[in-house]
């Protein structure tokens, strides 16, 4: 039987606000355990929630950058639960009336097609504390530092095929985020994580199946593996004989496996109702209006303005435009070199291999956008080749300068005397005599690859100095002749 996967997720992008969404406690991570936890945050009676106004204008750029229906009115709810994190019995969230309605969000495939998936809505909530079991034998700690962080929760339509379109998805959303500003995108630190609600049915079939939701997964890479895993046990299960449960499920990465964690719970069982503390928010028309205004360029406008502006493929633009500080650093070596593919060529080659074999972010960067760009300039006008590029660059990776002080203290200047390559080739012809007959002798589909020898004894002979074209240009005609 043919198979089809149905996906759809739950992103949990935490809003980057200084302080909590209804209380002053700070968001800073990393601070010792329930130091950043005030009298609101615990529910101790007599305490009143605040809105943060900063989370309520997050929440609307959001929205408006995903083209969807802001609410005028929407409403704060108590989701009610127990759980040793949550210091209130209650979760503070939205349910009938979020703050972002219907949206949408395009994604590019790996093929290049563009998809449209759908986002039901997106809503407001804080989040709970943190349950530590690692530094106590036979007892769990509470940290309480997170409980009231602000969480915009974006919930897809089950618009995603296969566990490569969920990530795509994922990578647009955080894009987004971190261009809007809103969300620093840290998966590592819980900044952004995943719900992944996975469903078989037979293709052709109109109804979903049962779905299972795979909670808090926090990295690309194991989305994929987590759906993947997830969507194999499923088949696996009917095929068998066996029924998919409605239940929440963990995934773990060590055993490249998912397990169950608990029965899905509905709606009722959490027996939501209106937050009597918190009154309505009123979103004025003009609010939003003065909010649009000051949207940034985001990245499908970017990767089209790439496209036409400098004439890159598409390809290119997707990957320069995939995150902010990418696209800012591409456009400050560009406005250096004046060259777009010759910029686009060393962001996306060379210096994403460094920042990958470092694991450093692009705001790291040992070579700074004016050195790159200063170190195309000295390629443009033929200073240096691109072989000898590679050394200057990683010199200047390690510190020892700009690129013409490279250039000038390791004597890396280019050759392009015609005089002095012709002369040195006259040495490489006539310690290669032989080699030489045998190519005037050989027919012309042999040639090639006898010339690279040649082209390659030159090289060495000037130590990667010399101008390969000046070299390819001048040791035809000696061959030739």
């Amino acid at each position: 039987m043919q198979w089809e996967t149905v996906i759809g997720l739950e992103i949990h992008a935490q809003l980057a606000t200084q302080s909590k969404i209804f209380s002053a406690s700070a968001t800073t991570f990393g601070a010792e355990p329930n130091t950043q936890a005030s009298l609101v945050d615990l529910g101790m009676p007599g305490t009143l929630p605040v809105l943060n106004a900063e989370a309520v204008r997050m929440a609307c750029m959001f929205g408006l950058a995903i083209d969807a229906h802001i609410a005028p009115r929407n409403i704060f709810a108590r989701k009610n639960y127990f759980y040793p994190d949550l210091p209130k019995g209650y979760q503070t969230s939205q349910m009938d009336d979020p703050i972002v309605g219907i949206g949408h969000l395009d994604i590019t495939l790996e093929d290049g097609t563009v998809k449209r998936i759908g986002i039901t809505r997106a809503h407001l909530e804080e989040d709970a504390g943190k349950s530590l079991h690692e530094d106590f034998q036979g007892m769990s700690g509470i940290d309480l530092n997170r409980a009231g962080t602000p969480l915009l929760e974006i919930v897809s339509e089950p618009d995603i095929r296969s566990a490569k379109e969920a990530v795509a998805y994922v990578k647009a959303i955080h894009a987004l985020v971190r261009y809007l500003g809103i969300c620093d995108g840290n998966m590592a630190e819980g900044s952004l994580r995943c719900d992944c609600n996975v469903s078989v049915r037979p293709k052709g079939q109109a109804e979903f199946g049962t779905r299972a939701e795979i909670k808090n997964v926090n990295s690309f890479r194991f989305i994929e593996k987590a759906i993947n895993h997830e969507v194999q046990r499923q088949i696996e299960l009917i095929e068998d004989g066996g029924k998919v449960v409605q239940e929440t499920r963990l995934y773990d990465p060590n055993k490249d496996q998912t397990r169950s964690m608990r029965s899905k719970e509905e709606a009722n069982d959490y027996r939501y109702f209106p937050c009597p503390d918190l009154l309505p928010v009123v979103i004025e028309p003009s609010y939003l209006e003065h909010l649009r205004a000051t949207l940034p360029e985001l990245p499908v406008q970017k990767r089209e303005r790439f496209e036409a502006q400098f004439g890159l493929s598409a390809y290119d633009a997707n990957v320069l435009a995939a995150s902010r500080e990418m696209a800012d650093y591409f456009e400050a070596v560009e406005k250096t070199c004046g060259d777009a593919k010759l910029a686009a060529n060393w962001v996306m080659g060379e210096l994403s291999s460094l920042l990958n074999k470092d694991n450093l972010d692009i705001e790291q960067s040992p070579v700074s956008a004016e050195q790159l760009g200063g170190m195309i300039l000295r390629i443009k006008d033929n200073t240096i080749s691109g072989k000898i590029a590679k050394m200057v660059f990683e010199a200047m990776a390690a510190g020892e300068g700009s690129a013409d002080q490279v250039i000038e203290a390791k004597g890396l200047k280019q050759v392009t005397d015609s005089g002095a390559i012709e002369a040195m080739l006259d040495e490489v012809l006539a310690a290669n005599a032989e080699q030489v007959e045998q190519y005037r002798a050989a027919e012309e589909a042999k040639r090639g690859k006898m010339f690279g020898f040649f082209v390659g004894q030159a090289m060495k002979a000037s130590k990667g100095k010399a101008n390969p074209q000046q070299v390819n240009e001048l040791l035809k005609k000696k061959l030739e002749g």
